[in-house]
């Protein structure tokens, strides 16, 4: 379908050639920044001033109420090829009446599925067992030496956060067999749970699994102190954002209630947990190990006390990758991929679907402000 309508766009990166021709097809005019380091806010705002319809951001941009001024009365759409916005200051896009989107949904199995593959790499001990082969230090086999990791299979994992992605990550763990703890402050679903307890119940009956398993809500203390994983899906809340924050949600006193046998898994946002307290914790031994894929500031700085080498065996460190699969990141179809999704909420907002009410519109994230 191809339309005269005209809008321009300003892509910061570049979120795929497929998705954002797309936009092309539509009679848009699109400009996307050629370069794989973020552009510098100074041209964001450029950009903005020089009377742009939309905007298509990532996290790494800060869009702030400097840059939001800079579009008054002729920018249209924030579009963040995303799930999070931290970056967005919400409360100037409110006072300005621009909406901004993020990409819900597309990403939940990608997540899920790299949280677990995460959570085993870290617990078999997979990269210690590569280094020794790619050094040269694999000597003779022995039952025991020079380490073991330790099975994933029938141990139980509490999962903090049971939104989207939380729910994708547990119904994973179904087939590992494992006890699911749940929790999460704000919504508990409970249908959910009976729905997996009647599939673990299904496996035992089916002889699929030699033992029943169990699946049920707890309190934070209990999921963090009778978790063998505590793997962490829960947004980023700062102190007076919400009654229930998680800033920090991992502290030392967190820390020091998981078992020393246990593991911390994190795909969420980076200052959820408190690196330093976790420093401390890994380097004492007060837990076993962790995999991160976030982290609180990114990217990972030289000087991080996570960089340590001693913490190397049982610390993995990943580069904000757990949704980057082919499909998630980059296919066309909005129902499958982030590019397409951010492209089809930009579409919205500037083409006036939904009646032009973007209180209608799926992937606007700041309703409250069109009420």
């Amino acid at each position: 379908m191809t339309t005269s309508k005209g809008f321009r766009v300003f892509a910061t990166c570049d979120i795929g050639h497929e998705a954002l021709e797309v936009l092309r097809q539509r009679g848009y005019e699109v400009e996307v920044y050629p370069h794989p380091d973020p552009p510098p806010k100074s041209l964001i705002i450029e950009k903005v001033k020089s009377g742009i319809d939309g905007l298509i951001t990532t996290l790494r941009d800060p869009i702030d109420r400097e840059v939001l001024e800079a579009g008054r009365g002729t920018l249209k759409v924030v579009a963040q090829c995303a799930v999070g916005f931290d970056n967005i200051d919400r409360a100037a896009a409110n006072e300005l009446k621009i909406p901004f989107t993020h990409t819900p949904d597309v990403l939940n199995e990608a997540t899920a599925e790299f949280a677990l593959f995460i959570l085993g790499c870290v617990s078999r001990k997979l990269w210690p067992s590569e280094k020794l082969v790619r050094e040269n230090r694999w000597g003779a086999w022995h039952p025991y030496l020079p380490f073991l990791g330790d099975e994933v299979t029938g141990k139980t994992v509490s999962v903090i956060g049971t939104g989207r992605i939380g729910k994708a990550f547990i119904k994973k763990c179904v087939g590992l067999e494992m006890n699911i703890l749940c929790y999460d402050p704000i919504v508990q679903d409970h249908e959910f749970v009976a729905k997996v307890q009647r599939e673990m119940d299904l496996r035992y009956e089916l002889g699929f699994a030699p033992e029943r398993r169990t699946i049920r809500y707890v309190s934070f203390d209990e999921a963090l102190s009778q978790g063998d994983y505590v793997s962490l899906h829960v947004p980023l809340l700062r102190p007076g954002e919400s009654e229930t924050p998680t800033y920090h949600l991992i502290n030392e006193d967190a820390l020091r209630k998981m078992k020393p046998t246990a593991y911390l898994i994190n795909t969420s946002r980076g200052p959820v947990v408190d690196e330093r307290a976790l420093y401390w914790a890994l380097k004492h031994g007060v837990i076993a190990g962790a995999a991160l894929d976030v982290f609180e500031v990114e990217p990972l700085p030289p000087d991080s006390p996570l960089r340590d080498p001693e913490l190397e065996d049982r610390l993995r460190l990943f580069h904000h990758f757990a949704s980057g699969g082919r499909i998630t990141r980059l296919s066309p179809d909005p129902d499958r991929g982030m590019a397409g999704r951010t492209v089809q909420a930009l579409i919205d907002v500037l083409e006036g679907h939904y009646g032009g009410d973007p209180t209608k519109m799926p992937f606007v994230v700041n309703k409250e402000a069109f009420l």
